[in-house]
């Protein structure tokens, strides 16, 4: 195969998609687990914020094991763990009431947990696999390429589990979620190796052109050539500009995961939608996003390029998207539309995907030999927007209607915005020896 790395990063898409499936399902299975379980909003919101707490240890565990043990290491453990969890979410509800008193809700939260854990590894492990595998003057592309399956996973879930909860029950369309995962395992067993120079795939001129630095601009770091990968974790928090990426990263992640988990019960409740709509219905926010993802990491490739400034290219590019999805998803409380509501929602997703490739390229300027540890610490923070995000909509939506949840995503973009305005890529102020 003349560019082997390209199938690795397609092969990692299919992953993000099942990753994305999994974690999403349980938003449109709510209205049969709710009804059979006696759950409200507020404990609902509960539920899919427990799913965080586990996501954000995965996470910074994960980033330290890759960068120790490698990404294949990481990816098949990781990858068989939330599978199997995934399928032990059938039973979860009675898991509870047996082992924890009789509380259904202890058994969802325990199960979300620990399935948060082991599917928190994924983004950081992509990161190292990214800067193992990536030339330079093409990180931002295969980065959005490897991230690219968060919004299409996000986008087949509405209609793969709407149709499956059509003809199933929601306990048959968790376990079939953890086997498709599991058959994923066994491919990319074989398949992949840490590094293209270890894999018979990959052609000598392929692994010359990854390790290339003629594209390199000034004061960019590559594989090879970074010297800093004696630096400890703690350097991590000696970097302005990897503190402020994680920050502008969490207004990305906290309006990510807001729209994942609360869309379904939003149109339900106030619109009223069977879930035989949500199939189409629950696509419509993500469609844009799918190709802003992709068009962002080659945006910021092509500015990089023409600037020669990575501040512009990574920064500037989050900055733009980021205010454009706080004008729309501000405009969305003042209409009853639900045609407007939609297209907002799907405008609004898309802005903030543009520079979703952005944050995990800033990680592998500025530090390409400690990319999964750091892309491990930076993402353990931002994870806690996957326990906000959920949780604080309860509550928000319980005591203030709907509209105060898009009300909170614009408030999370402007602290991205904030944030991102002192992120300067490739330059980070860490004093460390070198004996």
């Amino acid at each position: 195969m003349k560019n082997y790395r390209y199938f690795i990063i397609v092969m990692i898409i299919i992953m993000t998609m099942i990753n994305y499936i999994d974690r999403g399902g349980i938003s449109y299975a709510q209205e049969d687990i709710i009804k059979e379980f006696g759950f409200d909003n507020v404990a609902w919101g509960a539920i899919l914020g427990y799913f965080g707490y586990g996501y954000m240890l995965g996470s910074l565990f994960g980033g330290v094991l890759s960068d120790k043990k490698g990404p294949k290491f990481v990816w098949i453990v990781a990858g068989t763990l939330w599978s199997l969890f995934e399928i032990a979410m059938a039973f979860a509800g009675e898991l509870g009431m047996a082992i924890f008193g009789g509380s259904a809700l202890a058994g969802f939260g325990m199960l979300r947990i620990i399935f948060g854990f082991a599917e928190g590894p994924i983004f950081s492990t992509i990161s190292k696999t990214n800067a193992n595998w990536a030339a330079p003057k093409e990180r931002g592309l295969l980065s959005a390429l490897g991230l690219i399956g968060v919004p299409l996973g996000a986008l087949i879930t509405a209609p793969i589990v709407s149709g499956l909860l059509s003809v199933t029950n929601w306990r048959v369309l968790f376990i079939l979620m953890g086997v498709l995962g599991l058959v994923w395992v066994v491919i990319w067993a074989k398949v992949f190796t840490d590094y293209p120079e270890d894999n018979k795939k990959v052609s000598a001129r392929e692994v010359e052109e990854i390790r290339s630095t003629e594209d390199t601009i000034k004061g960019e770091k590559t594989v090879e050539t970074e010297h800093n990968a004696h630096e400890k974790w703690y350097h991590f928090f000696k970097s302005p500009t990897l503190i402020f990426n994680t920050i502008g990263y969490f207004g990305f992640q906290y309006i990510n995961f807001l729209i994942l988990t609360w869309t379904p019960k939003y149109l339900q409740d106030e619109y009223h939608f069977e879930i035989h709509s949500l199939w189409y219905l629950g696509m419509i926010p993500w469609i844009g996003a799918v190709f802003t993802a992709y068009f962002g990491g080659k945006l910021s490739d092509w500015l990089r390029q023409k600037t020669g400034s990575l501040r512009i290219a990574r920064s500037g590019l989050a900055i733009f998207g980021m205010t454009l999805a706080a004008i729309c998803f501000l405009i969305i409380p003042t209409t009853d539309n639900i045609a407007f509501i939609l297209i907002l929602m799907m405008l609004g997703n898309a802005c903030v995907f543009l520079p979703n490739a952005v944050y995990w390229s800033v990680v592998i300027d500025t530090a390409p030999k400690k990319s999964g540890t750091f892309g491990g610490i930076m993402h353990f923070f931002v994870n806690s927007a996957t326990i906000i995000a959920p949780t604080l909509t309860g509550i928000l939506v319980s005591a203030y209607g709907y509209g105060s949840m898009f009300i909170s995503a614009v408030v999370a973009a402007v602290i991205g915005i904030i944030a991102m305005s002192f992120v300067k890529p490739g330059l980070k102020k860490i004093k460390t020896q070198t004996n």
